[in-house]
């Protein structure tokens, strides 16, 4: 996936925002909390890193797909060795499950005020 079809798609999700802090890097945040990192300081240190699922976490890691992300691995972050480790379809699906796992822990009002439920 290319670097603006990854923004697009971040973007695309409901109450999703983007910063850009460390080194340059697109944080992309729902309700003040971060799902997914892309371009400077993540594209130095290999591909995109975004939030997962500790079942996701464990089987992208053992497929050789993606690594503890840097930082962020003790909250089930990872890192892709590559922006096209997986195919576009299905880290499109790994990023709409980030920004779930992110929403779902916003308070009600936050995500109220969101207009997420």
């Amino acid at each position: 996936m290319t670097p603006r079809n990854f923004e697009a798609r971040c973007l695309g999700l409901p109450g999703a925002t983007k910063v850009v802090q460390w080194e340059g890097t697109s944080v992309f945040k729902v309700g003040g909390k971060m799902f997914a990192l892309g371009g400077g300081f993540a594209a130095g240190s290999g591909g995109y890193m975004f939030k997962v699922s500790d079942m996701a976490y464990a089987m992208l890691i053992e497929h050789g797909v993606a690594r503890p992300a840097p930082y962020l691995a003790r909250a089930k972050w990872v890192q892709l060795v590559g922006n096209n480790s997986l195919p576009d379809a299905e880290l499109a699906g790994y990023l709409v499950q980030a920004h779930a796992l992110i929403v779902a822990n916003l308070t009600r009002k936050a995500r109220r005020e969101l207009g997420l439920g």
